[in-house]
């Protein structure tokens, strides 16, 4: 029987409507006794509001029939609740740079990847590092460096893919520069632009310490004032450089604004109050849903990339550990993943999610075609019209393209302090 039935069988079989439990005998060959069916589970999931959205929650009741919870927070507060509240959540949906801090702590345990079904097929950004064979490894908090242990027991990564993964990626993208090409009035083509005079009191940048000082180090190799030897792990003088420089920026009246908020940052380029900031791909989408013209601008020295995947809390076991694993092949298997893809995201198994697009879908956001009909939003909102071309080109174009990945540095406590500085003085 344990080679017949599958775990998607067997969590089928334990919420059935006529109540035979595994392990009671009918079923046999298990090795725990589940005493509770599969309705009765639910599983606690936290992140950040990118990717902890209702209708996911929604579709994991539809199509797997147990709960799963959501909280959505910001950045720094999924961190600080990851490590002092570990038996608050069952699931932490965590970006890679913030994986650096929490699983070392012990609160989550890795995943065999035995377990997950399309380990395979999963984009090997998160396993080598690379995009393509001969891509290099961008700088910072790459994926893949704190994507792999040596053992389910082991607090320290391993440089090469293991049979034990911490996380299992979701959701990732590459970021850039959002402008009003209505208001800026010239070319917008390198990330100096964002320190420009002429777009001074309407500029603004985003303001989490360790994916804002990633815009800031791209500003500063962009003007050539500095080179860094790892814009992702800079030493305690470049830190201290590229916070000067920012400090006089921000004093001159550079800055309107420092945002941490989706909703923060749209508000602040739909009301134009900024033509030039640091900005999530999603958000320049809202803005253009209302009609306003905005765009995510492909830069020369490339973009800044981010990931999030999805850990198991250390605590998880029997049946609700089965219920995680079954969620997390779930996520992977497409449903998803095209609704991530059709906010501009990108999905890590991405031949699943191309099976619920349409080609018209597939061709816009993954192939850099020109839309053949009107682009949706997941709720059936237009977002662009037909002949429209994504901002930056096909999946490769974007993603070959990166600089850094948001990073946790070696002196991320002192970055901290000083970046606090920054936005205070």
């Amino acid at each position: 029987m344990r080679k017949t039935v599958s775990r998607r069988s067997a969590l089928k079989l334990a919420g059935s409507a006529v109540g035979v439990a595994v392990g009671s005998g009918a079923v046999t060959g298990f090795p725990t006794i589940w005493a509770q069916t599969i309705k009765d589970i639910t599983l606690k999931q936290f992140g950040t509001g990118t990717s902890n959205l209702n209708a996911l929650s929604d579709q994991v009741k539809k199509d797997l029939g147990f709960t799963l919870e959501m909280t959505a927070l910001d950045t720094d507060a999924v961190t600080q609740k990851a490590v002092t509240q570990p038996k608050s959540y069952d699931i932490a949906d965590i970006e890679y740079f913030v994986c650096k801090k929490i699983y070392p702590t012990g609160v989550i345990q890795p995943m065999d990847v035995k377990k997950i079904k399309y380990y395979e097929k999963i984009v090997p950004l998160f396993i080598t590092g690379k995009l393509t064979p001969d891509s290099k490894i961008a700088q910072g908090t790459a994926p893949n460096t704190v994507s792999f242990v040596d053992s389910p027991t082991t607090k320290t990564f391993s440089p090469h893919p293991t049979g034990w993964m911490t996380m299992i990626p979701t959701i990732y993208n590459a970021d850039t520069l959002g402008i009003r090409p209505d208001l800026v009035g010239r070319p917008i083509n390198n990330w100096k632009d964002l320190v420009d005079p002429a777009f001074k009191g309407k500029t603004a940048i985003m303001n989490i310490p360790s994916i804002g000082i990633m815009d800031c180090a791209m500003v500063m190799e962009s003007l050539g004032v500095i080179k860094y030897g790892d814009k992702g792990n800079m030493t305690k003088p470049e830190i201290d450089k590229t916070i000067a420089f920012m400090i006089e920026k921000k004093q001159a009246g550079q800055f309107r604004a420092f945002w941490k908020s989706f909703d923060e940052s749209v508000n602040l380029m739909a009301s134009g109050e900024v033509v030039i900031q640091s900005m999530w791909s999603p958000a320049v989408a809202a803005v253009r849903s209302k009609g306003i013209a905005c765009k995510y601008q492909p830069l020369a020295e490339g973009y800044r990339a981010w990931g999030g995947g999805l850990g198991l809390a250390r605590h998880l076991s029997g049946i609700e550990l089965d219920a995680a694993y079954e969620y997390i092949n779930w996520y992977l298997s497409g449903w998803v993943g095209a609704y991530l893809n059709r906010q501009g995201y990108y999905t890590a198994v991405l031949e699943t999610a191309k099976e619920h697009m349409s080609p018209n879908e597939w061709g816009y956001w993954m192939e850099g075609k020109p839309a053949t009909a009107d682009i949706l939003s997941p709720e059936g909102k237009v977002m662009e019209k037909a002949g429209a071309v994504r901002d930056g080109g096909s999946f490769y174009e974007r993603m070959g393209h990166v600089s850094c990945w948001n990073s946790v540095m070696s002196e991320d406590r002192y970055m901290v302090q000083k970046w606090n500085e920054f936005i205070v003085s």
